[in-house]
């Protein structure tokens, strides 16, 4: 078997943890310091996760007394859903993230999970079917039963704090479009970055109208990355596919994506369309399973949204169903 362990830096480890989806593994970092480790981002709690978890604590000789903190960049169910086991497994170890992630965590997770009936409706207005609709709900369900045991002992992140990573001094960043209170760390010393999923490799983060979340998720992530452009990064370290070593020029593509997919997006709306509609214009749904239905059908109502918010096109409910049309 090969070992889902990879050396970054001195100091800092990339563990591929299994997710039970076409986007099937997710990275997550450990980091060594003085004082003990730092895990960054967790994964599903399903059984190939657990066995790549332990795999890699046998080969760091890994202690569970030597976890201090569990840093979460977003509460998105792969990077959230086994923060609550590591903490059981780490008696010192607190959960640490942004106050917006730790509300989205409470309200979507914790509590009573995404309502389904909000959820329904929000799935019938985009002019899903109803067997859609039901089958995402399931999803949702499913999911959400593999973010258990939740955490016990939280503290919350500040963006602009100085935040220990190891030795590493960084800057905790908040990255908007994605998730809503999503963190970046930036250790600016060595031009590193932590990027979670706001900035990858090969595939674009999802950006999506989400039910309970930012109503206009994508004006604030190309905002984001504008700002980040700029930053003195030597390599980031992402949370799906690999390292990226040109953060400009990664950023300057998925700029471009973004104002390709809104061009597309415009054409397949202009004389009339529902989101369902214009999302089988942007993604092949023959290839899509239910999962990545939803996903396609809420970035679809972000990049319509987008189009409204800025004039370009205009939206109407008609018969239960939001029809835009320039």
């Amino acid at each position: 078997m090969v070992s889902p362990l990879h050396q970054i830096e001195e100091d800092i480890y990339q563990l591929h943890i299994p997710l039970p989806f076409l986007l099937n593994r997710v990275n997550v970092y450990l980091v060594r310091g003085a004082h003990g480790w730092t895990i960054i981002d967790t994964g599903l709690n399903h059984p190939p996760a657990l066995e790549a978890w332990q795999a890699a604590f046998d080969e760091l000789e890994m202690m569970p007394e030597s976890v201090q903190q569990i840093i979460l960049t977003h509460t998105h169910p792969d990077h959230y859903g086994l923060a609550g086991w590591l903490q059981a497994r780490s008696p010192h170890a607190e959960v640490r993230l942004s106050q917006i992630e730790r509300d989205m965590a409470n309200r979507v997770w914790k509590e009573r999970g995404e309502r389904d009936n909000d959820v329904r409706d929000q799935m019938r207005k985009s002019g899903a079917s109803d067997d859609l609709s039901t089958a995402i709900i399931s999803g949702i369900s499913s999911t959400r039963a593999m973010t258990f045991p939740h955490p016990t002992c939280e503290t919350t992140i500040a963006p602009g704090e100085t935040v220990m990573i190891g030795d590493r001094a960084c800057l905790a960043i908040h990255a908007p479009g994605h998730s809503d209170g999503q963190l970046l760390f930036f250790d600016q010393a060595d031009g590193l970055m932590f990027s979670g999923d706001h900035v990858l490799n090969k595939i674009t983060p999802n950006i999506g109208v989400w039910f309970g979340g930012n109503p206009h998720p994508l004006p604030d992530f190309l905002k984001s990355l504008r700002s980040l452009r700029d930053l003195p990064v030597r390599v980031a370290l992402p949370g799906h596919k690999t390292l990226i070593e040109y953060w400009r020029k990664r950023i300057d593509e998925l700029i471009a994506h973004h104002d390709a997919r809104l061009e597309s997006a415009y054409q397949a709306a202009r004389h009339g369309a529902n989101a369902h509609t214009v999302a089988v214009t942007l993604f092949d749904f023959s290839r899509l399973t239910t999962h990545e239905m939803r996903f396609a059908l809420v970035e679809s109502l972000a990049h319509l949204d987008f189009l409204v918010k800025d004039g370009t096109l205009t939206v109407e409910e008609q018969d239960g169903v939001w029809m835009y049309h320039e």
